[in-house]
């Protein structure tokens, strides 16, 4: 099903452009059970996660859909390094890892101060290899959290671990500014974003409030070249860097994720529930690893 969404503010806000913008959007693929977590490789394919299947997927617009990984630890989000590795934040064993092309995996990530992560959910990778994810407890009962905060949370190069910001209410999305310097995190149960400046060690200071209000629940966030910061929502709400809304994209399920993909960056991948939906766009999408 392709359906034509007219976006006057978008093209007006976002290229520049004066006159009427027709988009389409539609379904890559269907018959999933919860798709999460998708990033674009420069290798060609969109990889994404079906939580509740416990695999991983990928598709490549000439080929079509393939499995990637099974009995993969309950995957949500994911991203990829500077050498192409998938960084995965697997849920189900509350834990980050990394794996290779051979399916060798690393972890990264499964305790902090002793105590197990909670769940990790959504992950990014700045391009000098500095990993920042959510840590929510999605799927998992109060009695199976160690830990005494919702986290957000920090890896450096060299595999150190330290906590970003000790949230009362669950974070869910992460991603960067395109230069790297603002990390921002969407807030499931506050339905807020929060920004964060970053240094070039990945440390981060003044956090705050940038958006309020969000219409559903805000889950996986991008930017793009622009700045513009876009929220799986109630659709897809694109807002200023400022914080301002400048449109929503009407898709027919809940989003809970987004990435930009294609060679150049200007179609925007979304995961909605049983689908993987793309939306060609005017404009180019930041880039995490170029």
């Amino acid at each position: 099903m392709v359906r034509c969404l007219a976006f006057m503010a978008l093209c007006a806000a976002l290229c520049g452009a004066q006159e009427l913008g027709e988009y389409k959007v539609e379904r890559a693929g269907s018959g999933f059970r919860f798709l999460e977590g998708p990033v674009w490789s420069k290798d060609g394919h969109v990889i994404f996660s079906d939580t509740s299947t416990n695999k991983i997927h990928r598709y490549t617009p000439t080929k079509g859909m393939e499995l990637l990984r099974e009995n993969a630890g309950g995957p949500s989000g994911n991203a990829l390094d500077e050498r192409g590795r998938l960084i995965t934040c697997e849920q189900g064993r509350r834990r980050v890892v990394r794996s290779n092309a051979k399916g060798e995996v690393d972890i990264l990530a499964e305790k902090f101060e002793g105590k197990r992560l909670n769940a990790p959910n959504d992950v990014t990778v700045r391009k000098d290899g500095h990993i920042f994810f959510t840590d929510p407890a999605f799927g998992k009962d109060d009695d199976a959290k160690e830990l005494p905060f919702y986290g957000v949370f920090h890896i450096t190069p060299k595999g150190e671990l330290s906590v970003v910001g000790r949230w009362p209410k669950r974070p869910n999305g992460i991603a960067l500014s395109p230069n790297g310097h603002i990390l921002y995190v969407t807030g499931a149960d506050e339905r807020v974003v929060r920004a964060y400046d970053l240094d070039r060690q990945g440390v981060a200071t003044n956090e705050r409030v940038l958006i309020t209000g969000i219409q559903g629940v805000p889950g996986g966030i991008r930017t793009d070249e622009k700045g513009n910061l876009y929220i799986a929502c109630k659709g897809v709400a694109i807002y200023s860097p400022e914080g301002k809304l400048l449109r929503n994209l009407e898709i027919s399920e809940n989003p809970s994720n987004l990435a930009f993909g294609d060679a150049d960056l200007k179609t925007l991948y979304v995961t909605a529930r049983t689908t993987l939906y793309r939306v060609r766009l005017d404009v180019k999408g930041s880039a995490q690893i170029e």
